[in-house]
């Protein structure tokens, strides 16, 4: 590459960049609104991983299973092109959101069981011993603990649901990687557009990964003895 191509380069990266930046609050939006989505539902699923009843384990067990054995792409076709046959068509942005929630949701309910789990069963024996309840032991005495060995691992699936925002773009989602392919479209340059939204997904990455370290910390110092 000469430096008249580099330049080329970095010019029509720059130009890109406005329009890119348009489309981030997009791909923030995905990333954070599964997330709190996926929070709850990861919840249940991993007490119903945890539950007595055979029946819950079990269909539980099948949906972690099928959705992480299963690409996240090919299940937003199925959500967005797929449930049309059974009369359920939704917009692209809904398609994309619930394929992403149903994602960050299998993971995010492993995540918590086996927090949940790390917890030993002395402090349940200690909690009801004192007179807790079992719902109040979990939310009062598991649960907080949980959430302290969890956070790393919910901060890498926040982290990575941002990079997976891109594969929505496959249903005509506006968000950062296809809002650099519109750019492509009109300038015929594709490696400044792309390189530019490369770099924005690793800043958000790594401002995300800075939240992530100082909230580790805090609660370090929240449990430390």
């Amino acid at each position: 590459m000469n430096i008249e191509q580099l330049q080329t380069v970095l010019q029509s990266a720059w130009a890109s960049l406005p329009t890119l930046l348009s489309a981030t609050p997009t791909t923030l939006g995905f990333a954070l609104g599964a997330m709190l989505l996926g929070l709850p539902l990861g919840f249940l699923v991993a007490l119903a991983r945890l539950s007595r009843f055979r029946f819950l384990r079990w269909i539980s067990s099948v949906f972690v299973s099928f959705i992480r054995g299963t690409p996240l792409l090919v299940q937003i076709f199925v959500i967005y092109y797929g449930l049309p046959s059974f009369g359920i068509t939704l917009n692209p942005l809904a398609g994309g959101v619930i394929a992403l929630t149903l994602n960050a949701a299998a993971y995010l309910s492993e995540t918590m069981r086996a927090a949940i789990l790390s917890i030993g069963k002395g402090q349940r024996e200690a909690a009801t011993s004192l007179g807790l309840t079992s719902s109040q032991t979990m939310r009062l005495v598991i649960l907080p603990q949980a959430a302290r060995v969890a956070l790393p691992s919910m901060s890498n699936t926040l982290i990575g649901l941002v990079k997976d925002t891109s594969l929505v773009s496959v249903i005509t989602v506006v968000e950062l990687l296809r809002s650099s392919q519109l750019v492509i479209a009109r300038t015929f340059e594709p490696f400044g557009p792309y390189l530019m939204a490369a770099l924005i997904y690793w800043v958000i990455s790594s401002l995300l990964e800075v939240v992530q370290r100082g909230l580790e910390r805090r609660f370090s110092r929240g449990f430390s003895v």
